[in-house]
């Protein structure tokens, strides 16, 4: 059995949460900005302080191999992503990427050679908060998307994804597309209360809600706010709120595991007193049964059209991004169970409904993930937290798994 060092590990996770570190705890650290090249550069460091070659492709993917001694078998892939969402958490992410950094260290303390190669990856740009499109590094590796259209990706300054790679010095050379892969494995903080509320220490995740993004457009007609009577009015942000109230409710009327959010909206022309001429917001739909998500956008889009059609306003509903729900490998989370067993650590099999690279990486090799606890299921925001205990049970599991899957 592979013992990691706790200690150090905690060291490393405090420095690294120091880059982008905000006043109350939590992490400022968007896809390609200073502070991800900060962390990158660190990264680096550290990989070639264990005498690895750090390898960047041509989305800032950064790989490193650590060789076995089969020189034609199959790498085992480890790692997560570096970027947090805005004034998010300090755990989300990065932990797996220093979970997996620990292994590696750790096969060194003990000089231990596995029969495959080991690869570490920090994907870019799985937030998907600064470059619109989720998981992108991992997209364009497993051909979800074309580099072409990634590199193209704006953020909302007009900045895009190939020129921030240039600015910060990681677009590299090498061609972002799938090599051969053996097995994936991912550490995450689970983003909910389950393993927390069943005192368990680590979820073997079997899979993935699918899920669709939505952009909803409600166009009325802008007018005075004092002289104009209310029943002549074509307010756009009345429709928006009338849908609004429906989607919040929409889960109860589709499935026990559905959910549904607004995260963003805005209006124009945004002045105190001028009746709203357009209203846009998004949508968001979750279900691990894929025929739930579709009744979900089908209901999303007849409460948008009801809401526009008693005040008169037009709209439109755009389908932004949709993957449907995954499968993970059972001989891989059979694997964990075995690790989980071995080192006397509570496990439990769950499912995400959250999205991770880890979905991607499935379509190309037996996948599955490894989660630790959220306390009071709390993510994406400053308070996200995971008991160090916790963390400790799951980064031992986590290398043990890595191990006997490079022992296959």
């Amino acid at each position: 059995m592979l013992d990691i060092d706790a200690d150090r590990l905690r060291e490393t996770f405090d420095d690294y949460a120091e880059i982008g570190a905000t006043e109350r705890g939590g992490l400022h650290r968007l896809a390609l900005t200073d502070e991800d090249r900060a962390v990158r550069d660190r990264f680096r460091r550290d990989l070639e302080a264990l005498g690895l070659e750090v390898r960047v492709d041509e989305l800032g993917n950064m790989f490193a191999r650590r060789e076995g001694t089969d020189p034609d078998a199959d790498p085992v892939l480890v790692g997560s992503h570096l970027d947090s969402q805005p004034y998010g958490g300090r755990y989300d992410g990065q932990l797996g990427v220093l979970c997996a950094l620990e292994t590696f260290r750790a096969l060194e303390d003990a000089a231990v050679e596995t029969r495959r190669p080991i690869e570490i990856v920090n994907w870019t740009n799985e937030e998907g908060s600064r470059f619109e499109h989720a998981m992108l590094g991992s997209g364009v590796f497993t051909g979800v998307i074309s580099a072409a259209e990634a590199l193209a990706i704006t953020d909302d300054d007009g900045r895009s994804v190939g020129e921030e790679l240039e600015r910060i010095g990681y677009a590299g050379d090498h061609s972002c597309e799938a090599h051969d892969v053996h097995a994936h494995l991912e550490l995450h903080v689970e983003q909910g209360p389950t393993l927390e509320e069943h005192g368990t220490s680590v979820g073997v995740v079997e899979g993935v809600f699918g899920m669709s993004w939505l952009d909803v457009t409600i166009d009325g007609e802008a007018d005075h706010a004092g002289p104009t009577p209310m029943h002549t009015r074509t307010d756009a942000l009345v429709a928006a709120t009338d849908a609004i109230g429906e989607i919040q409710t929409l889960p109860t009327r589709l499935s026990e595991d559905a959910v549904t959010t607004v995260g963003r909206i805005s209006v124009e022309p945004d002045s105190i007193n001028v009746i709203p001429s357009r209203a846009t917001f998004t949508a968001d739909v979750r279900s691990y049964d894929d025929a739930v998500v579709d009744r979900g956008v089908e209901e999303i889009r007849f409460e948008v059209e009801a809401a526009c059609e008693r005040i008169g306003a037009s709209f439109e509903v755009e389908e932004i991004w949709r993957i449907p729900h995954t499968e993970f490998s059972e001989s891989v989370c059979a694997t964990i169970d075995a690790a989980a067993a071995e080192a006397d650590v509570s496990a439990e099999r769950i499912v995400s409904g959250a999205g991770h690279d880890a979905k991607y990486l499935n379509d190309l090799a037996e996948t599955a993930m490894i989660f630790v606890p959220s306390a009071d299921g709390k993510t994406h925001n400053e308070a996200e937290f995971t008991p160090w205990d916790d963390v400790v049970r799951g980064a031992e599991v986590f290398a043990n798994t890595t191990l006997r899957l490079a022992a296959e």
